[in-house]
């Protein structure tokens, strides 16, 4: 019979090969096809059907029609590199079930649509270098459930929002190399359970994106290098099984002792061509076998001792050599010996932090006595030198400035004259109670701006006058009471603003008057009790708004009226005990992400969730002490709902509820609280169910734990990244 099969399927092909179309060559041994360069504006239609392999690179069909292969469905690789290519069209390459490699690499495609890859259920590779894209709509990668490898390098990304990979479910490498992502998204990486390697080379990120990082959970090797990162901070990678990790020629300036206490698989940890000029021993890092550090200003001084010994101590091998002081410059970092390490005379006002004998670095130009200059990098650092004052005298065309751990006290007027280019400036932990008005005057490239850990408890808007690009703004952990009224007036192009964990008491009226343009606003951790219906209302643009940790008693209903495009709310952890009717009814159409969970909330009312429905992506309502939710059969577009530790009350009442779990295939963790023969039982499980009017015996087979156990196969379901005390995910159906 086998050979029957085959003797017809040859007899098909030879028949089909006699069409081969003119510009092209068919190999019927091997069931290939080849049109390299032919100037081709559209598929031939006269390819044979039983063609495995096509290659298409080299020719001009500018947009991929709706079905252009359904005439070839028994390809498993198709070649479309170099061939013009600006628009996939929904439907493109339905009729490819069996396609596991795809190149679209070197087109000039802009722009990935919800159904530009369907129909590709088997793809395994799909190849994306090198075009134009610049945005990616969420689900376009919704179909791609066998894809194992994703590359999108070098093109024009520069945001990734949440989600935006969901679907890929077995996708181990993911390529993001040479784009210009400055911002990801805190669940970017949400659903990827199987990836082992993220690429993120060769971009702009200045920090790392640690929350992002933080979901995936099974990755092994994270490639950071070439962004301009300029410290790693305290634990900023919880990534449980990261082995390799490389940071090579970015911005680094320094590295917290616990920066990598949270990834304690760490094996090799690549540093080189930064500008450190050195290392505290990496405490938590238990498993590190290898530190490359060449290409460093390693300043082999007594202040490296400690590392030095760590290295010893650990068994960690470590490359690079000493650049000071003249005695030791070229030494290889295993070859010294302590007491070569040593410290000069102090001078007659020393720095703990800073070695006597530290020099400028060479080539820099103009740097104020103390601190370091890197011409390269075009950045700038008097990082915990005990500063009194704001030091000056920078060279003019540098972009960042690191000013951290000093004791400024104030930001005096006029206080960084010249710095026109100057794109980044960090203030954290620096005493700061005031910015004096003009303090940032003739900043006008400035984006960045951090002043987190001080004491500013209040800002007038003459504070930002001379700094109009200003985008980002950091005043976490500072004293305010109230927002800064009327200082976003002169801040047009404000997008980020961040003010947690203050003291902050209400939003009122006018509080934002100004911020047009502010898309996420972060005030996690105040004592915010009340918001004004119209406080809100200046930031029409608002996409993401974080209230969790504060005071409020109800859902700021009114004040959430003029946001059309809020995607994220967060309100955990306020002691919100009843959910009225229509709660989030004015956000209703733009609503995706909803945190509800810790509230310890008793009620929720039949209408609370009127207008929501399929674009409701994720859902947290654990830890609360609700007994029953109200129908969410129309939420259809759930990705992630969290009903772990609520109390439900599994008897009749609760049936719908239960059936809609059912129907939902995610995990979602809910479990009776009552009646007794239930408590602790899953709701799917629970066979108190078994005695309501209208049930059916197929649910009863479903409902009983040992019935499952005896018949049902092994599931195929899958837990999609890490969700640290949190949400669960959607499975492979």
């Amino acid at each position: 019979m086998r050979l029957l099969l085959l003797v017809v399927a040859l007899a098909l092909w030879g028949t089909a090969a006699a069409r081969c179309p003119t510009p092209c060559i068919c190999d019927n041994l091997r069931a290939h096809v080849l049109c390299l360069s032919g100037n081709l504006t559209a598929v031939p239609g006269t390819i044979p059907q039983l063609t495995k392999k096509l290659d298409l690179r080299g020719n001009s069909f500018t947009v991929m029609p709706v079905g252009a292969f359904l005439a070839t469905p028994y390809l498993t690789h198709l070649d479309l590199q170099r061939c013009k290519v600006e628009r996939l069209e929904e439907g493109a390459f339905r009729g490819l079930g069996r396609l596991v490699y795809l190149n679209l690499a070197s087109n000039g495609i802009a722009l990935l649509y919800q159904e530009s890859l369907d129909g590709l259920s088997s793809l395994q590779q799909l190849i994306l270098e090198g075009n134009r894209i610049e945005e990616i709509q969420p689900g376009a990668f919704g179909h791609l459930g066998s894809l194992t490898v994703l590359d999108l390098r070098a093109n024009a990304l520069v945001y990734l929002p949440d989600m935006v990979f969901q679907g890929l479910q077995v996708l181990t490498w993911l390529r993001l190399s040479h784009n210009a992502l400055h911002v990801l998204g805190s669940e970017a990486f949400a659903a990827l359970p199987a990836l082992r390697r993220l690429s993120l080379d060769h971009n702009e990120l200045q920090a790392l994106p640690s929350e992002a990082l933080a979901r995936l959970d099974g990755a092994t090797r994270l490639d950071l290098g070439h962004n301009p990162i300029t410290y790693v901070a305290e634990e900023a990678l919880a990534m449980a099984s990261l082995k390799h990790l490389s940071l090579d020629h970015a911005a680094l300036q320094d590295v917290a002792p616990d920066a990598f206490a949270l990834s304690p698989q760490l094996r090799t940890l690549d540093l080189r061509e930064n500008q450190l000029q050195g290392l505290p021993p990496l405490a938590g890092a238990g498993g590190l076998a290898r530190v490359s550090l060449a290409g460093n200003p390693l300043l082999c001084s007594c202040l490296l001792r400690p590392f030095r010994d760590w290295l010893a101590r650990a068994r960690v091998q470590a490359e690079g050599s000493c650049t000071a002081p003249p005695a030791l410059r070229g030494r290889p970092l295993d070859s010294l010996r302590p007491p070569e390490m040593r410290c000069g005379h102090p001078r007659p006002t020393p720095s703990p932090a800073v070695p006597s004998e530290q020099p400028r670095a060479a080539g820099s130009g103009p740097c104020p006595q103390g601190c370091a200059c890197s011409p390269d990098f075009r950045h700038g650092s008097c990082r915990n030198r005990d500063l009194r004052e704001i030091p000056r005298g920078f060279p003019r065309d540098t972009r960042l400035l690191d000013l951290r751990q000093n004791s400024f006290g104030t930001v005096p007027p006029g206080a960084f004259p010249g710095l026109k280019e100057l794109v980044s400036l960090h203030l954290q932990s620096c005493g700061i109670g005031a910015l004096r008005p003009g303090a940032l005057q003739g900043l006008e490239s400035l984006v960045y701006l951090y002043l987190t850990d001080n004491r500013i408890s209040t800002l007038a808007a003459a504070a930002f006058v001379g700094a109009p690009r200003l985008a980002y703004l950091d005043l976490d952990r500072n004293a305010f009471v109230h927002l800064p009224t009327d200082a976003f007036q002169v801040l047009p192009n404000l997008i980020s603003l961040h003010l947690q964990h203050n003291a902050i008491r209400e939003l009122a009226e006018g509080d934002l008057a100004g911020a047009r343009g502010l898309r996420w606003l972060y005030l996690t951790g105040n004592a915010i009790g009340s918001i004004a219906p119209t406080a809100l209302a200046p930031a029409k643009m608002l996409e993401k708004l974080h209230l969790e940790g504060n005071r409020l008693m109800e859902v700021p209903t009114s004040a959430l009226r003029g946001l059309p495009a809020l995607s994220e709310l967060k309100l955990s952890r306020n002691p919100i005990k009843r959910l009225g009717d229509g709660a989030f009814l004015p956000v209703a159409s733009s609503l995706q992400h909803l945190y509800l969970d810790n509230m310890g909330l008793e009620q929720i009312s039949p209408h609370a969730f009127a207008g929501l429905g399929p674009k409701i992506r994720s859902l947290y309502l654990e830890s609360n002490k609700m007994s029953n939710i109200p129908d969410m059969s129309n939420f259809t577009g759930l990705e992630i709902l969290n009903l772990r530790d609520v109390p439900f009350h599994c008897v009749c009442q609760l049936l719908p509820l239960r059936r809609w779990i059912d129907k939902l295939n995610l995990h979602v963790g809910a479990t009776c609280g009552s009646p007794a023969e239930a408590r602790g039982l899953k709701v799917k499980l629970s066979v108190t169910f078994q005695t309501c009017p209208g049930w059916s015996r197929g649910e009863a087979g479903r409902a009983s734990p040992d019935k499952t156990k005896a018949t049902s196969k092994p599931s195929k379901k899958k837990r999609l990244g890490k969700w640290p005390a949190r949400g669960f995910q959607k499975s492979r159906g």
